[in-house]
């Protein structure tokens, strides 16, 4: 499994949003993956990115630090199957 498939599979999965706390969602243009760790189906790794807030008119209020480490499993033909939070 590359990386560069991990990213993408980050870019998509609504999984990251777990990591944000306050109600806000994850800005995509500011994600970050570090693979800290790779064995044969799974990898752990580092994600990071902006959480966005609006305020109740729909403008940007603010931006938030967010990150986590997440499992991710992958099947025998290379397709991430699962992501798990780790805390």
């Amino acid at each position: 499994m590359d990386e560069s498939a991990i990213a993408r599979y980050f870019a998509a999965t609504p999984a990251i949003a777990a990591l944000c706390s306050q109600n806000g969602w994850p800005d995509h243009d500011s994600l970050k993956i570090e693979v800290l760790e790779r064995g044969r189906d799974s990898a752990l790794c580092a994600v990071s990115f902006e959480e966005i807030l609006v305020e109740g008119a729909g403008c940007v209020a603010g931006r938030v630090p967010c990150w986590g480490r997440f499992r991710v499993q992958w099947d025998a033909a290379g397709r991430i199957v699962h992501a798990s939070r780790i805390d």
